[in-house]
């Protein structure tokens, strides 16, 4: 008997972009600057959004859309800053997918967005595969995780608009080389520049805070 083979994989890729660029051209058509935020578990992407929603949350009307395998303290606390925010739970899943944003885009007022940020599920490895209807991808790598990271998930680097080094207050008791953290990425992806900060000190945040403008102005 004649065995075929499905390629299921490509095949639900295949079904993902096709609801990506829905999303993306809806997302378009309001005029949304849409950032999908990427990084491990405890890399500092609840904290940078916080920091950034207070430093920009009065020249951009923003909205949150947090992603995370179960609960929704993320999604609490950024309600407390004041911008809309829908909780996606994935329930085991390691990445959001495009229809899971399809979903959380019919739960926001798009008409009062005009910068959306998508923080996806902690992991450095499934997220790097999903369109999600984004504008701009953006990795964070923290100082305690190491600076090989690049060369241990090359997928997670070699594709996004944007590195982000966090919690570099960190720096002074850590063994993490800046110079061969960017040399790594830049090795992966010559186009993304690396950005150090700290969402807790505020080192850093006004050169990302500048990388957003220019973000939304060339929408």
């Amino acid at each position: 008997m004649e065995r075929k083979r499905i390629p299921v994989v490509e095949r639900i890729l295949s079904a993902n972009d096709r609801l990506a660029a829905n999303n993306r051209e809806r997302l378009q058509r309001h005029g949304i600057t849409t950032i999908n935020i990427m990084s491990s578990p405890g890399a500092g992407k609840t904290t940078l959004l916080l920091a950034t929603i207070r430093a920009l949350g009065e020249t951009y009307k923003i909205g949150v859309i947090e992603g995370d395998v179960a609960s929704q303290v993320d999604a609490d606390k950024i309600a407390q800053a004041g911008v809309p925010v829908v909780q996606i739970n994935t329930g085991g899943g390691c990445h959001l997918d495009a229809t899971m944003v399809q979903q959380a885009l019919e739960a926001l007022p798009l008409d009062e967005i005009q910068l959306l940020f998508i923080e996806n599920v902690g992991n450095l490895i499934c997220p790097a595969g999903f369109d999600l209807g984004q504008d701009y991808n953006v990795a964070l790598l923290s100082v305690p995780e190491g600076h090989d990271k690049p060369y241990k998930y090359p997928s997670m680097f070699e594709f996004v608009d944007l590195v982000l080094v966090t919690k570099t207050d960190l720096m002074p008791y850590m063994d993490f080389e800046l110079a061969e953290f960017r040399r790594l990425v830049q090795g992966l992806n010559p186009r993304a520049p690396v950005i150090p900060l700290s969402a807790r000190t505020g080192e850093g945040m006004e050169a990302w805070l500048e990388w957003l403008k220019t973000a939304v102005k060339g929408k």
